[in-house]
């Protein structure tokens, strides 16, 4: 006998300045776009948005559509210039993001307003930039042909 899926439900509470997503059931392949769809439409809503907190604890499973858009999740907030906060991890979660090696990702602490230090408002052509993030551009190993 199988065991039946969790109901898949999201709750919303906010601020101008914080919202909470509250993610109860599994984030599967048929539920996983309604969570990007819902934070694509909170960071659209609320243009003052700094932090976005996504209640992980009732989740269930998490297949690797679920992981995909939380990754997504991640893309959006970081392209609005919100802080993502996945809060209350279940283990089950925290082990498949240990597993694909991307809960660094949702863990590390952002850069210091995102390595914008100052910025004249009036004139955007002023953003002073001290240091930005990369990934390496070369390959994953270095090979040396000398013996």
């Amino acid at each position: 006998m199988t065991t039946p899926p969790h109901a898949f439900h999201l709750t919303v509470a906010g601020t101008e300045q914080s919202v909470r997503v509250e993610v109860t059931g599994d984030l599967d392949y048929d539920s996983a776009d309604l969570l990007l769809e819902k934070v694509t439409a909170e960071l659209s809503a609320r243009p003052a948005l700094e932090d976005l907190y996504v209640d992980c604890a009732g989740i269930g499973f998490v297949d690797s559509m679920g992981l995909s858009i939380l990754l997504m999740v991640g893309r959006r907030a970081t392209a609005a210039r919100v802080r993502l906060h996945l809060v209350d991890r279940p283990a089950q979660l925290d082990r498949v993001l240990d597993i694909t090696g991307t809960l660094e990702y949702f863990t590390a602490t952002p850069l210091a307003d995102d390595a914008v230090t100052h910025r004249d408002t009036a004139d955007p052509s002023t953003i002073t930039r001290t240091a930005e993030a990369s990934r390496p551009t070369g390959p994953d190993t270095t090979v040396s042909s000398r013996p």
